[in-house]
């Protein structure tokens, strides 16, 4: 069994070192663990610095893309150089390395598709108490949306089935931690958690500008994941609170036009019948949006399929070159 360890970098040459030297390079149940950089466009010599400490692989953005692309590109060269387990760790330093053997024993022992490192955030003394109760509040609302419970929903120390990598698509341009706790939820895939330890901090993130940032991406990424899983429902309430603020100033107009004649309160119908509208024509582009999520489904089970070909094929080949070099 082999495990790749995938590390996003951006101008990571002070802690990569020793995020490396931490990783462990023998592990119970596993055969192989190899160490992955994707270089997400550095403008220092994280590259240089990834080639010394003698990284297996690097993957190399020309620009800079973001972390969420960056991590979908590390999957898919984890994917094409064999791995089987896949753990995703930040070029910080913040997570352990040693503590890569508990996040990948459930997947080893086959009862999890997806394991997220809960870092106990309430324990952590740099984090600050609107940081911890934000974290708190996110993730419980992450955990409704997802239907599973992930205590560390923002975490990126986590690991990955070679299946779970194949099915998983991350579409957004944040990040990708959000984003794959709810695809994971509404795909059925089993996600387990195990508390893990995280070293002192070494520098601010580089993923937002300020928590406001932050929040408003995250929300963004929720709203987005969870209308693209459940369009109907979404639709449903928008169309129903249109409705009902809608059927509001009616109910006044009928109750004064069979009180006092209704002269003069023209408007409240008027108003009503435009919110009625809306919510009728929102409960027609859930109809849509529905249907639409039908041929998302397809288009997910035939991107898997042409992934499994591409990696048969890959695989193929390797075995093919291997057996030349063995005959010379």
């Amino acid at each position: 069994m082999k495990l790749i360890v995938q590390i996003p970098c951006f101008n990571e040459e002070q802690t990569l070192p020793q995020t490396v030297a931490d990783i462990p390079r023998r592990i119970d149940g596993i055969d192989e663990v190899e160490v992955l950089v994707i270089d997400d466009g550095s403008r220092d010599r994280t590259v240089e610095v990834a080639r010394d400490i003698g990284v297996d692989h690097i993957v190399r953005n020309k620009r800079n893309v973001g972390l969420a692309r960056s991590f979908r590109k590390g999957l898919d060269a984890c994917l094409v150089r064999g791995a089987d387990i896949i753990v995703n760790t930040d070029g910080d330093n913040q997570y352990v390395g040693a503590d890569i053997a508990k996040l990948v024993e459930p997947i080893i022992g086959g009862r999890a598709d997806i394991v997220i490192g809960d870092r106990e955030t309430h324990k952590i003394e740099h984090f600050s108490p609107v940081k911890k109760l934000l974290q708190y509040l996110g993730s419980g609302v992450v955990r409704k949306l997802a239907g599973i419970w992930v205590p560390d929903t923002v975490s990126g120390f986590r690991a990955f089935s070679r299946e779970a990598a194949i099915r998983l698509n991350v579409v957004s341009s944040f990040s990708y931690t959000i984003e794959t706790v709810i695809q994971a939820g509404k795909r059925q895939m089993m996600v387990l958690s195990v508390p893990i330890r995280t070293n002192p901090k070494t520098r601010d993130s580089r993923l937002f500008r300020s928590i406001p940032h932050f929040i408003q991406n995250s929300l963004g990424t929720m709203m987005r994941m969870y209308a693209m899983y459940q369009p109907l429902r979404v639709f449903f309430f928008v169309g129903l609170a249109l409705s009902v603020i809608g059927l509001l100033p009616i109910l006044r107009f009928l109750f004064l036009y069979f009180t006092d004649g209704g002269a003069g309160h023209l408007q409240s119908l008027l108003l009503g019948s435009v919110f009625v509208i809306l919510g009728f024509i929102t409960f027609m582009i859930g109809l849509v949006a529905d249907l639409i999520s039908f041929n998302r489904q397809l288009l997910e089970m035939t991107l898997e399929r042409v992934r499994r070909l591409e990696l048969d094929h890959f695989e193929s080949d390797a075995t093919l070159g291997s057996d030349s070099v063995h005959r010379k």
